[in-house]
């Protein structure tokens, strides 16, 4: 078993390994969805600058650029504490897997690879036991 690195997108790169990875899809449908999951699950999330990670089994995930800690509360009746980091993994998985249902199939195949290639990432992360518990 191989362990999946992460390594943070270059800000003068982002533009053009989002458009490599997901095309016009991640301004319009993808960005948007992953701030508007991040502010509804955590109620003092109110924006902030995202880093950008491109992982090694192929996969992406952004998460807040802060050293802090989230109370969510989300859809399933979770409720916990997240770091920024596994809030913005939080976020992405719950953004590709709702996108995974569009009526584009290659964008729907695309978000749900993403979605897989992250949880397999994930459950590598020192939070995973509550990202698990906030996604499941």
């Amino acid at each position: 078993m191989n362990t999946i690195t992460r390594q943070s997108v270059q800000i003068n790169l982002r533009i053009k390994h989002t458009a490599h990875l997901f095309g016009i899809h991640f301004p319009l449908s993808i960005e948007p969805a992953i701030y508007a999951i991040a502010g509804n699950i955590a109620a003092e999330y109110s924006g902030a600058y995202w880093t950008f990670y491109t992982l090694s089994n192929g996969g992406f995930y952004m998460a807040p650029d802060l050293d802090k800690q989230y109370v969510v509360s989300c859809i399933n009746s979770y409720e916990g504490s997240l770091s920024a980091d596994a809030l913005g993994i939080t976020a992405c998985l719950y953004a590709y897997s709702h996108l995974s249902f569009s009526s584009d199939p290659a964008f729907a195949e695309c978000c749900a690879n993403h979605y897989h290639w992250l949880r397999e990432f994930m459950l590598e992360h020192a939070e995973a036991g509550s990202i698990l518990k906030a996604v499941d």
